[in-house]
């Protein structure tokens, strides 16, 4: 019996054994061909991949065409799931890969219907541009066909991969729309439903569009808002909800992105230096690619293209980089791109005195369940998100997204651009998400301009902040007033400034009627963009090195007066044990968001609570009214109000749920005390243990704890935070950090995390995140080859 015990136990080892070489040997063969000689089809002649240490890809083809297929089939053999996620991402199809979970997400944007219009309108995407397009699907499909097994992550969901489509390309696209632009329009919902159950002057009041803190480049800072006097509001004798706790701001962490540029008057040799970190969500491996493509052109100044920086892949094309005569980076506009509109939708053809509606039937595949059927309503506003509901109407949203012309191909035009007026020529024509674009060319020149279309909304429809009603029947100007189209023209540009500087950080940059005409999609505050400004004003000479600085500067500038103020009230106020604490445990300011700071941490997470009570107070009677249906908006020039009630504390804006202004702040201290002594002694509660990277893969949760770390980057702490340059959370921030003179890119600098590819067996997995953590120099241009496969044409004879 024990000898067949033994046997058995022999058998079931080598099973195990066995099984374990399979799967590894699976994991190998979705590994990406780094060496030697491969066909594909459809190039011209042969064409070189070569990749650095890093795993930097540099591409030399005989042609653009070829070079973009060169690119597909890289990016496939590299990131195809990643590419796959951004496809299904725009089109609502995500819940046809990991099931059940993403069938509410996939609902969300599905309502946009993004594949069918696209479908309708591909021709606007692409104009000119099908043959480049086409050619890059096909290197992608030769990629990923190229591959032994299917992509890694594949087998783990027990899925195959579907072939690449040109529309795929402009889904990867769109899928930037809903990462930099509010799909929902949840903001704006927020604040309309405030509007209808507060007094004007309350929403005034909620809605002040700046703070001293304001960094323009045109006009100046608007300043802190004026506050109401009794006679206007007085929160003592209107409504407020009857629960116990408040209402708690989301805590977006560190929404941003940064660019700046100096003109070449302000450098040694006159070169003109852009500075570029683009802020998102981050993972492993990280959302771009760095590539630098080579191939002869006779459009391009010279006769060829030598264009380095960041492909997104899904698309054939450098989003920002360098070319050698022009160099470009964006940020976030937070232009406001959307609108919503109350509506009566008919119920049937027959029916008048209604909005008129197309009615389309969308299927949502969901694996290992049932399909998810749903009906979406269009208008001519646009779909209706909100069904009616009570007395509230339904209301339909008007994003520029949804639009024909959203998005085009025309960004790729930047790779053979001259000079600065070239390139903002090819800025007038090219669609994107609307970005702040900062530009400069190897004659010194700078300029901004906003980059993308925006909403026309002279002489069309009023919306719902403008006070539009659903239509009814005896209300001609609702039912036949014109929706608003796109438009290419409506952003001022700024070329050479006299201060020889640019700088941007999604927060506004406009004024006047030019601000007017672009709207406020929810900028952010201006305390980064200002101490962005400062550290450019304050030298009057430059390098990449000295950018890189500012990149990298962590000071809590914006929280000094708010320690001093937490310093001041525990001195106020020596009983109040919670105000006691926080000021002793973070009695020494530091001045920065270091990953050993205290004092940063405690005073940060005291001033938001202190906003969140505030707010709270001054949308109350909205709450009282709305009930569950009530939104808190994002308000991110908050501080404008707050600071000015701080500093007044008028009787008439108290909060009901407290008796006295220093009532709130003592609360607000308990709840931040209780909270973090919860987790240890307060004076050992530093930054870095809050600030701590979670990037990691998409499908890291799926796997075992123990199996986990294998998916993610390092969990190390993280220094800086929103209100700063050095913009970091957990998993969240510098997506890229760049830092480039267009013909002296032999002295630019480059910042990527994550890592090149998405297979955690190769060599690339992570490779150049050590140094964006740290902040140590990376040069721009790739390095020494350390990897170089061929590709020639299918039907040529290998050597």
């Amino acid at each position: 019996m024990l000898k067949w015990t033994r046997r058995i136990a022999l058998l079931l080892l080598a099973l195990v054994v066995l099984v374990v070489l399979v799967a590894w040997w699976m994991l190998r063969g979705s590994l990406a061909q780094l060496d030697g000689e491969t066909g594909l089809a459809g190039l011209s002649a042969p064409a070189s991949v070569q990749r650095d240490a890093l795993g930097v890809v540099t591409i030399d083809a005989a042609s653009e065409a070829d070079a973009v297929r060169a690119l597909g089939y890289v990016h496939a053999q590299e990131r195809y799931f990643e590419m796959d996620l951004m496809r299904r991402s725009s089109a609502g199809e995500l819940a046809e890969l990991f099931g059940p979970i993403a069938v509410d997400l996939d609902k969300e944007r599905r309502v946009h219907r993004i594949r069918a219009r696209l479908g309708e309108h591909l021709d606007a995407f692409a104009g000119s541009r099908m043959p480049q397009l086409q050619a890059y699907a096909d290197g992608v499909n030769a990629g990923l066909a190229g591959l032994r097994s299917r992509p890694w992550p594949y087998l783990l969901l027990r899925q195959e991969p579907r072939e690449w489509e040109v529309l795929d390309s402009a889904l990867t696209g769109y899928a930037m729309y809903f990462d930099l632009q509010d799909a929902q329009n949840v903001r704006e919902l927020g604040l309309w439903q405030i509007r209808q159950h507060v007094p004007e002057g309350l929403y005034t009041l909620l809605a002040h569009d700046g703070t001293e803190w304001d960094a323009p480049l045109f006009g100046e800072a608007r300043g802190n808002a004026p506050l109401p006097d009794a006679s206007q509001v007085d929160l003592r004798t209107l409504p407020m909800p009857k629960t116990d706790s408040h209402q708690r701001l989301a805590d977006k962490g560190t929404p941003g992105s940064n660019n700046w540029a100096v003109a070449g008057a302000l450098t040694a040799d006159g070169r003109a230096i852009v500075a570029d970190d683009m802020h998102l969500g981050l993972r492993a491996p990280g959302i771009w690619f760095r590539v630098r493509l080579r191939y002869p052109d006779p459009h391009a100044p010279g006769g060829k293209v030598d264009v380095s920086g960041f492909s997104l892949p899904g698309l054939p094309a450098i989003i920002v980089g360098s070319n050698g005569r022009v160099a470009w980076g964006f940020t976030n506009s937070y232009a406001d791109t959307a609108d919503w509109y109350p509506v009566n939708p008919c119920k049937d053809k027959t029916t008048t005195g209604c909005d008129a509606v197309e009615r389309h039937a969308e299927t949502i595949k969901v694996a290992g369940g049932e399909d998810v059927a749903f009906e979406v309503l269009d208008t001519r506003h646009g779909p209706v998100v909100h069904r009616a509901k009570g007395d509230r109407p339904a209301l339909a949203l008007r994003w520029v997204a949804q639009l024909p012309g959203a998005l085009n191909f025309g960004l790729s035009e930047l790779a053979r651009a001259d000079d600065l007026s070239a390139a903002l020529a090819v800025a007038q024509r090219t669609a994107t998400p609307a970005q702040n674009l900062v530009v400069a060319d190897r004659n010194g020149r700078i300029a901004w301009r906003i980059l993308g279309p925006l909403p026309s909304r002279a002489g069309a429809c009023a919306h719902a902040l403008d006070g539009a009603a659903p239509a009814a029947p005896t209300d001609e100007a609702a039912t036949t007033c014109k929706p608003w189209d796109l438009s290419y023209q409506l952003s001022p540009v700024l070329t050479s400034p006299e201060s020889h500087r640019l700088w941007t950080a999604n927060a506004r940059v406009l004024d006047g009627a030019a601000l007017a005409r672009v709207g406020d999609g929810g900028y952010a505050l201006g305390a980064r963009a200002q101490q962005i400004r400062d550290g450019l004003m304050a030298k009057d000479r430059f390098t990449e090195k000295d950018l890189l600085a500012i990149q990298l500067d962590d000071r809590a500038l914006f929280l000094e007066r708010w320690w001093a103020l937490l310093q001041a009230e525990a001195k106020k106020r020596p009983a109040d044990a919670s105000l006691k604490a926080l000021a002793d445990a973070g009695k020494t300011w530091d001045g920065t968001a270091n990953i050993d700071s205290v004092s940063y941490r405690l005073v940060r997470a005291w001033r938001l609570a202190v906003h969140a009570r505030i707010a709270d107070g001054l949308t109350a009677p909205a709450q009282a009214e709305l009930g569950d249906a009530f939104i808190m908006p994002d308000l991110p020039q908050l501080e404008g109000v707050v600071w000015p009630l701080l500093e007044q504390r008028p009787a008439h804006l108290l909060s009901r749920r407290y008796e006295s202004w220093d009532a709130l702040l003592e609360d607000a201290a308990k709840e931040v005390r209780d909270d973090l002594a919860g987790q240890g002694p307060l004076a050992e509660r530093r930054w870095g243990e809050r600030n701590t990277a979670k990037i990691c893969h998409p499908l890291a949760n799926a796997l075992p704890a123990f199996l986990k770390p294998r998916l993610c980057m390092p969990g190390e702490p993280l220094a800086g935070d929103g209100a700063m340059p050095r913009v970091q959370g957990p998993s969240f921030g510098a997506s890229e950090r760049m830092v480039v003179s267009p013909g002296h890119e032999a002295d630019g600098i480059i910042h990527m995390p994550g890592g090149q590819s998405g297979h955690p067996m190769s060599p690339f997995w992570g490779a150049g995140h050590d140094d964006w953590v740290h902040g140590r120099p990376t040069p721009f241009l790739p390095g020494e080859a350390t990897h170089t496969l061929t590709l020639r044409p299918a039907n040529a004879q290998p050597r």
